[in-house]
């Protein structure tokens, strides 16, 4: 089974996720991992954020980082990995405003990964 041409996604890499992961049914798999983690993480970030737990904001945005080079577009990891880092030294404000740019983007990613597993008639976890 051949994979269909990918939508122009603004910050899913369809073609960088298979290059890396090497088979569709690996990657379709690993989709629907990403969708549910992003499902529950962009909440629990934003409020362990509103309790100032920037400790525990961080643990999470690590394991963010650690897929992004695999699924999404260039502007998209070096968005997290300036925020993961950010969260590593900055103050809770600082964390707070930064993620609040970058929780849409996620929200967004989390979409397209949707509408690929739908494509391929996979329903997100």
């Amino acid at each position: 089974m051949t994979m269909t041409p990918p939508p122009n996604f603004a910050y899913l890499s369809v073609e960088r996720g298979m290059e890396f992961i090497g088979d569709e049914a690996g990657f379709l798999s690993l989709l629907k991992t990403l969708h549910k983690t992003l499902t529950t993480d962009i909440a629990l970030i934003q409020d362990l954020l509103d309790k100032d737990d920037v400790s525990g904001a961080n643990r999470l945005l690590h394991q963010v980082k650690g897929f992004a080079p695999v699924f999404c577009v260039d502007a998209l990891v070096e968005h997290v990995v300036q925020v993961e880092a950010l969260s590593k030294h900055g103050d809770a404000l600082e964390v707070r405003a930064a993620f609040t740019r970058l929780a849409p983007e996620l929200a967004q990613l989390r979409n397209e990964v949707a509408a690929h597993l739908a494509a391929h008639q996979l329903a997100p976890d």
